[in-house]
């Protein structure tokens, strides 16, 4: 704390000079941005999605198991029965059903 007071101008500024290594902050459109992207994007300019979902809480997995409902939903229309889905996606009986209900209200 004391050494970041004395770095401090009165005016409020900070003094850098005297650390040379110190890198100043630079605006958004001066500074080199390396875009990687995620799992559903090659970049975050080409997001699918209005905001990031890692930016939501557990968004991810919102996501994952809405795709997964939606399946649940497709396939009961096709006719797989609730066991058969229930062994195809890992889950309980009563999962499927809960995301059936979910699905149907939707």
């Amino acid at each position: 704390m004391e050494l970041e007071l004395e770095r401090i101008r009165p005016g409020g500024n900070s003094d850098f000079s005297e650390n040379p290594d110190h890198e100043p902050d630079l605006l958004p459109e001066y500074y080199h941005y390396q875009d990687e992207g995620c799992e559903f994007a090659d970049s975050c300019l080409d997001c699918p999605f209005a905001k990031c979902i890692y930016d939501e809480p557990r968004g991810k997995q919102h996501y994952v198991k809405t795709l997964r409902n939606k399946e649940i939903l497709r396939l009961f229309t096709e006719g797989k029965e609730i066991k058969e889905m229930a062994v195809m996606f890992g889950i309980s009986q009563r999962t499927v059903q809960r995301a059936l209900k979910r699905a149907r209200n939707e």
